[in-house]
């Protein structure tokens, strides 16, 4: 019920543009609606992709790569809970995995719900 609830919010926000986190979620990312299916997004309704070259909790997107590919970062206060972990990269910060699978944002999406970056180098939306 409570997922249903935030799954909800979720769409029915993205449609007005102002996503925002539903407070009970404890999750670093929802489910949303997007143009090519249901996937990942981030507090802010940005689509979540995950990169092929990736091992399982290891992040191979560093340096320009995640100049054009974000890491979805974890907050100071961020605690590793049931399929959500936590990955430390090459260059000692922390981002957040799902399924052990690192999760990114793409430079090029502009506005909450935009897929651009699906099937392109490697990465696809994390669902």
């Amino acid at each position: 019920m409570k997922r249903t609830l935030i799954l909800g919010l979720m769409i029915s926000t993205v449609a007005f543009g102002t996503l925002s986190m539903a407070a009970t979620s404890s999750e670093p990312a929802v489910l949303a609606k997007t143009s090519m299916g249901q996937a990942w997004v981030d507090a802010n309704g940005m689509t979540l992709y995950t990169f092929d070259k990736d091992a399982s909790g290891k992040s191979m997107c560093n340096d320009e790569c995640a100049k054009e590919w974000p890491p979805l970062p974890v907050a100071a206060d961020g605690k590793a809970s049931g399929d959500w972990t936590i990955v430390t990269r090459d260059d000692g910060s922390k981002m957040w995995a799902y399924e052990g699978h690192p999760l990114y944002t793409f430079i090029e999406d502009k506005k909450a719900g935009d897929v651009t970056g699906d099937n392109k180098d490697g990465f696809h939306l994390a669902i």
